[in-house]
């Protein structure tokens, strides 16, 4: 009698017209943290970037091609991968949505070289060779976007540098953000867009927490720089009056000028501690932290504990700060 009951509930549930919860691809694992946090159950939220990868380098799986078409949504940030990859995610599954998760957000261009005008003469050739190939990259991005419903907003923005993706480490753009997942999420299943809401407003008050706590720590701070291998912590330097220096440029690594006019600045600024991320080399920060008797640190801007995250890098960077 019991299996019966399981029988007819399993033939019941379909008819009764129970949805499954909403695919849901974002491009790295904090938009997907964001995602899951205002779908709450109405969402199977996943990350195209699985953890531990390189978001600049990554190849999609064969078996997360495959997933995508039982996608409804794809949340993407404009990471290098995408632009190689956005035509092949989207061909996977045509019907599925494109959203852009910096649409509009106020977006700042990626780190130059912050060194001295020296290197800068110096490295003239280099940084020539830097100029082709974004041109290059700059062209690739365009063909690739050609489907993308917000193409045309981030083309005006790419057209004469490339702007910095990595939005999510600002609090106070993630509080714009997720109001743009909410609404999106809302559009596709407004039967639960109340659930929506309500699991906004309950994130939107742990980030408004979050910025208070980062801003006490961060703003009587003396010191201003710190040094990254890669730019990563842009969005969050500007958030709270920091400067990032970074060690890598446009997915390049310094040569020996750039190295040791790195190690200058490093010494002129006292900068003591070398920020990397996991997913990323650490030869160059490990060589410039030798020469300036520092230390290497990782800090992770692709970790899925968002709020606590933050809250750990804070402290991070204000105890390194504070002399």
């Amino acid at each position: 009698m019991h299996k019966l009951l399981l029988l007819l509930l399993s033939l019941l549930v379909p008819a009764l017209g129970v949805a499954e919860p909403l695919r849901v691809f974002a491009s790295v694992v904090p938009i997907q943290t964001f995602v899951k946090k205002i779908g709450g159950e109405h969402v199977d939220a996943r990350a195209m970037v699985r953890p531990g990868f390189n978001p600049h380098t990554y190849d999609p799986t064969p078996q997360q091609i495959s997933a995508l078409a039982g996608a409804v949504l794809y949340v993407r940030t404009g990471m290098p991968f995408e632009k190689a990859w956005m035509a092949r995610i989207q061909s996977a599954n045509p019907a599925m949505q494109v959203f852009d998760a910096r649409h509009g957000l106020a977006l700042r261009e990626m780190e130059a070289h912050s060194h001295d005008d020296a290197e800068h003469d110096a490295d003239h050739q280099e940084e020539a060779d830097h100029d082709h190939d974004h041109e290059a990259h700059q062209e690739d991005h365009e063909q690739h976007d050609d489907h993308d419903e917000h193409a045309e907003h981030e083309a005006d923005h790419d057209h004469e540098h490339e702007m910095d993706p990595h939005v999510w480490t600002s609090p106070t753009q993630v509080m714009q953000m997720i109001g743009n997942i909410r609404d999106k999420l809302s559009e596709l299943a407004p039967a639960h867009a109340a659930d929506f809401a309500r699991n906004h407003d309950a994130f939107m008050a742990e980030l408004v927490a979050l910025d208070k706590e980062l801003h006490a720590l961060l703003d009587p701070l003396p010191n201003r720089k710190f040094m990254v291998f890669h730019p990563a912590w842009g969005y969050f330097a500007d958030s709270y009056g920091l400067k990032q220096v970074s060690i890598e440029h446009e997915g390049k690594e310094p040569g020996s000028r750039g190295l040791t006019a790195l190690i200058d600045q490093a010494k002129r600024d006292n900068i003591k501690v070398i920020y990397v991320q996991p997913q990323f080399n650490k030869r160059s920060a490990t060589l410039v932290a030798q020469e300036i008797s520092g230390a290497v640190v990782a800090v992770d801007p692709l970790a899925p504990d968002y709020v606590d995250n933050l809250r750990r890098v804070g402290r991070e960077f204000a105890q390194v700060l504070q002399h």
